[in-house]
């Protein structure tokens, strides 16, 4: 996309959410396969050790900021952003549109009960939507290739993925091309948020980019590693770049 920003070795998409939702539709209509990425802290610091997660991010078709510390800083280094397009409100969106569209989705991800459960509020709220298939996120190796062809025998036009980061954007960068769906997304904990599992941040806790904080009180003894150890290296990369421009 000729709006693409970079920062610290990652491109982005500069768009809005409904600028966001016109591409998606384009590329459903398109009919070939296309990726897509949300890219916040967490995912600029993993990223800056992995070059294959890198090179996997910067080829997607459509590459969205999920977090405002990400935002905040693109407008120290001057790139200015336009706002952030959240992972879980994109879902939601397009949820939404594909019951108005008649698009099919899959999806993919999560413990077997919140991932059926997700499926059934969903057509509860939506009740012209089409879910072509839905699978939980654990499998073993040998159990990857009928994931995929599962998910190919489903001709869905979306792809949602609820696993970890890399996991899901190296499964997407192997099989999409094979999988046919015109559009894949990873979605991360938002099937918990969806199904009740988690509680979302208040809407001013988000506003102020206090939506980590938020998730960290309610796992505190699984988010600290990430959010106080892994994701400091993010401050280091931000007076890297800065220092470079």
């Amino acid at each position: 996309m000729s709006n693409r920003i970079e920062m610290m070795g990652c491109q982005i998409d500069n768009l809005s959410m409904e600028e966001t939702l016109q591409a998606i539709g384009s590329f459903i209509r398109s009919g070939t396969p296309h990726q897509h990425v949300v890219v916040n802290v967490d995912k600029l610091v993993k990223a800056s050790r992995d070059p294959e997660l890198r090179r996997i991010i910067n080829e997607c078709a459509l590459i969205n900021v999920d977090g405002m510390p990400v935002v905040w800083a693109s407008r120290l280094l001057g790139k200015g952003l336009k706002e952030r397009v959240a992972g879980v409100d994109l879902f939601e969106a397009l949820m939404r549109r594909s019951a108005e569209k008649g698009w099919r989705v899959f999806l993919l991800g999560a413990r077997e009960d919140v991932v059926a459960r997700v499926k059934a509020l969903y057509e509860e709220k939506y009740p012209r939507l089409t879910v072509a298939g839905y699978r939980n996120g654990y499998w073993k190796p040998e159990e990857e290739a009928g994931v995929v062809e599962l998910i190919k025998e489903a001709r869905a036009d979306l792809l949602f993925v609820a696993i970890s980061s890399p996991k899901k954007e190296h499964f997407l960068g192997r099989y999409q091309t094979e999988m046919k769906i015109p559009f894949a997304m990873g979605v991360g904990g938002t099937f918990d948020v969806a199904a009740g599992k988690v509680r979302r941040a208040p809407a001013w806790m988000q506003k102020v980019g206090l939506e980590w904080f938020f998730r960290f009180l309610q796992e505190p003894r699984r988010m600290f590693k990430r959010y106080f150890v892994d994701d400091m290296a993010f401050f280091w990369l931000l007076v890297k770049e800065a220092t470079r421009r």
